[in-house]
């Protein structure tokens, strides 16, 4: 069999399992797309009741979406369970020990992809996090498939325990200033769609450039009018304010713009060129709500 035939054979065994894991699966875990109907998600007051840092993500929230956001939820309650208080918050390339993406031993189909160095996580960290634990919940079987050279590439480490610079293969990509969801998921390895603000639903990986400061990378919640009418976005993530890992309320005044990627093809992770290039300079997304 050529190698065009081998990779033929393993993506369409691959979308054979995930048809016949939907078939399984409820309505809201079903492994297709999440859909939106165009509307602003707007969040009720109940829906924050969870507080900070909680593991019912995908209770609070997997009943507005049904797909893979419903799954992404349920990921962020494992890697929030983790540290259930936050487990702390840290970046410093320099610092000895350096800066830990998260702070327990990430694996993909129990392969390991990261030797914390730290206890403590940063942004883009608890949102890959929460991405390779998706993956783990939704394609159990999929390691059976995955390529040494993709693995590799999904490593936040080097082979020598150092760390993985940005631009470099997909966790560099991801951890990248700008808006590193885009180029990991949309651009490198063509497993999401860019989505626009408007359409946002839980479980969508977010990037945010503030109006004063650099950046976030979060997972959208929704957004939410409080009591005086000040509109907001809801998120997950790893910050400061909330000790690491927890959710936060923050207004829209604050966000200069956003890009906004859904995961519409998991299967690619099997498929993806590991050489792919990607546009850094892209336009952000302003949210007009």
């Amino acid at each position: 069999m050529t190698r065009l035939g081998r990779r033929v054979g393993v993506l369409v065994s691959l979308c054979c399992t995930l048809a016949t894991v939907a078939v399984a699966q409820s309505d809201s875990t079903a492994l297709q797309p999440t859909t939106d109907n165009g509307e602003w998600f707007i969040l009720k007051k109940e829906d924050l009741a969870g507080g900070t840092h909680h593991t019912r993500h995908a209770e609070i929230f997997g009943k507005y979406v049904t797909g893979y956001n419903a799954w992404v939820l349920q990921a962020i309650d494992k890697v929030q369970a983790t540290a259930v208080e936050g487990g702390g918050y840290f970046t410093g390339i320099k610092a000895v020990p350096t800066e830990s993406p998260v702070g327990y031993a990430l694996t993909l189909f129990g392969k390991p992809l990261l030797a914390p160095p730290r206890t403590t996580s940063y942004c883009s960290g608890a949102t890959y996090a929460a991405f390779i634990e998706q993956l783990n919940l939704m394609l159990p079987q999929a390691g059976q498939q995955l390529t040494p050279e993709r693995l590799e590439a999904l490593r936040m480490q080097e082979p020598d325990g150092g760390r993985r610079e940005d631009t470099i293969k997909f966790w560099g990509k991801w951890n990248d200033d700008g808006f590193g969801n885009h180029y990991a998921l949309v651009q490198y390895s063509q497993m999401g769609t860019e989505i626009k603000p408007r359409n946002a639903r839980p479980g969508d990986f977010m990037n945010i450039s503030w109006k004063k400061g650099l950046g976030h990378s979060v997972i959208f919640l929704g957004y939410y009018r409080d009591e005086n009418g000040t509109k907001n976005v809801v998120y997950w993530s790893s910050q400061t304010r909330t000790n690491g890992f927890g959710d936060e309320v923050v207004p829209l005044e604050r966000i200069k713009d956003v890009k906004v990627v859904r995961l519409t093809a998991p299967q690619n992770l099997l498929s993806f060129d590991i050489d792919t290039p990607v546009q850094r300079d892209i336009p952000g997304d302003v949210i007009d709500w």
